[in-house]
């Protein structure tokens, strides 16, 4: 739709417009494919209820299971121990080279073992499918769904490959230990380089022929509920190698391993399985995915690809979010909003959008603003009057529509952020605010009046009596306002940028037009758009 065809749609909703029937409401922007709601809303919750019976049964076998793999598993640990000194012995925290020689043909073996040998003593039943590939067929392994920390049965039925992992990791007693005789890529949290070091020593290991071990990475980056792919990070895409993607499943009747953002704890998860006789995990490897040309030059491509196929075989869906959902979703708890009200899958909505966490963090203020006195986080059409301090008008309702992406009556905060980004922002421009100023500057003084602004608003909204005194007093810091006092408004609060071109709309497409004293005053109005260039238009008219 044109803008004079979105115009006369709005003034056909106009009392006394003359235009079509009073309650025609004009069609809505055209949905972008890409900017519906995901299918899964939130993956980063897992609520597992237990019922009497399941629980009575978790307390019965808890008293004999629970002591007994406790103690195994710290056995198995002691045991481990070791053979990880052995490994390990005079090497840097930071490897520069492979372990290699007697010590790894003595440790590797042994703690690939006692690997198997700990899982099971927790209850797991591990079925493999598929065919392991060698070092020089795929010098990465992709594992996801990532859904808990018992993930890592993965690197032990992989053989022990080199995991990516944080620096502190690597420093916690005992498991710190274990954890560096399986030649792990360390990141640190506190070296800026660190993302650009990392990506160069997988780039390094990946590209060495067979010298160092294979390695496994989970591509999401956090721990979902497996409902879902989230967006893969290109880490593991980067060296343009062959992959192998791991496929993880965990077919319980009862959930005792999701380990999201919300639900059970690590010493519950820990518990709860440990009460179980046994915990069914499937491991299939899938043929190796090699990148095309393009792909190598484009590891986000390869990524897509490869997080497409993984999901087909799983039988479910992929969403675009990634972890810095997860920030937002503790961000919106923190605000006194439900917590999935942050999800907006940040990586769509910043690549398309343009936002940075930043800009879309400080959306999230803004939201909960608006949205604190509502019921389960949303904005009704009340809220949102309330907050652009105007009333329920027809050009209101069509603005809320705009943002109401899904016609539900409700905006939450996804819908929030895009209605932002692309209906408003686009229309607050420089010249956009110079034109409306001159809109508005009915008299052309270079200040707009209570008056002027009032006679505006009651003919672009259509309400006669419509007092917009508290709105003025928030754009003015005197009597009148200024060209830069109303371009810091607009363009700090982008949602008036529909309601202020409206009119400019209507007028354009010859809809509806002022009350005839300010018609007449307006008709007479020079070509300037902004006070500042006023001298010069004026001598622009002199030279004519």
């Amino acid at each position: 739709m044109n803008r004079c065809a979105e115009a006369a749609a709005v003034a056909a909703t106009v009392p006394g417009s003359g235009v079509g029937d009073a309650g025609l409401r004009p069609p809505m922007v055209p949905r972008q494919a890409s900017f519906f709601p995901p299918p899964v809303p939130n993956p980063f919750v897992q609520q597992t209820r237990i019922s009497a019976a399941r629980r009575l049964q978790i307390f019965l076998l808890g008293i004999i299971l629970l002591p007994v793999r406790l103690i195994l598993v710290a056995l198995i640990l002691c045991l481990a121990w070791p053979f990880a000194a052995i490994a390990t012995a005079c090497c840097p925290e930071k490897l520069t080279h492979p372990i290699s020689g007697w010590r790894r043909k003595i440790a590797h073996p042994a703690l690939k073992f006692l690997g198997r040998a700990l899982f099971f003593s927790m209850g797991f039943m591990v079925t493999v499918k598929g065919k392991i590939a060698s070092p020089s067929e795929a010098p990465i392994f992709v594992v996801a769904p990532h859904s808990t920390f018992f993930d890592g049965i993965a690197c032990v039925v992989a053989g022990l490959p080199s995991l990516v992992s944080r620096n502190e990791n690597a420093q916690t007693p005992m498991v710190g230990r274990l954890l560096r005789a399986v030649q792990p890529v360390l990141v640190s949290r506190v070296d800026p380089d660190s993302r650009k070091n990392t990506i160069n020593e997988i780039r390094k290991r990946a590209t060495s022929g067979g010298e160092w071990p294979q390695i496994l990475v989970f591509p999401e980056g956090t721990c979902t509920n497996r409902s879902c792919l989230i967006t893969f990070k290109p880490g593991a895409f980067i060296p343009g190698v062959p992959v192998q993607p791991i496929l993880l499943r965990y077919p319980n009747k009862l959930d005792t391993v999701t380990w999201t953002w919300q639900g059970y704890t690590f010493i519950q998860l820990c518990v709860l399985t440990f009460c179980q006789l046994f915990t069914k995990v499937e491991v299939e490897f899938l043929p190796v995915q090699a990148p095309s040309d393009e792909e190598k030059n484009d590891p986000v491509l390869f990524a897509s690809r490869v997080r497409n196929l993984m999901a087909e075989a799983l039988a479910i869906p992929v969403t675009d979010h990634t972890y810095e959902d997860c920030r937002l979703m503790i961000s919106a708890g923190q605000l006194t909003l439900p917590m999935e009200a942050g999800l907006v899958e940040f990586t769509k909505i910043s690549r398309k959008l343009k936002l940075d966490w930043d800009g879309i963090r400080k959306h999230l203020d803004e939201y909960a603003s608006i949205a604190s006195s509502s019921k389960g986080g949303r904005i009704g059409i009340e809220e949102f009057a309330e907050y652009l301090k105007l009333p329920v008008s027809d050009v209101l309702r069509q603005l809320f529509a705009l943002f109401d992406r899904n016609n539900d009556g409700s905006i939450d905060f996804r819908e929030y952020v895009i209605g932002l980004a692309v209906l408003c922002n686009p229309a607050n421009t420089e010249e956009i605010i110079q034109v409306a100023f001159k809109l508005f500057d009915v008299d052309e003084d270079g200040y707009i009046t209570e008056q002027e602004f009032c006679t505006i608003l009651q003919a672009s909204l259509g309400v006669p009596d419509l007092d917009v005194s508290g709105l003025f007093r928030e754009i003015a810091h005197g009597d009148s306002v200024s060209y830069e006092e109303f371009k810091s408004f607009a363009l700090k609060h982008p949602e008036y940028a529909k309601i202020f071109t409206t009119y400019l709309d209507l007028q354009t497409c010859h809809v509806f037009s002022l009350p005839d004293e300010v018609q007449t005053a307006h008709s007479g109005a020079s070509n300037k758009v902004s006070p500042e260039k006023h001298e010069e238009g004026a001598s622009d008219k002199k030279v004519d």
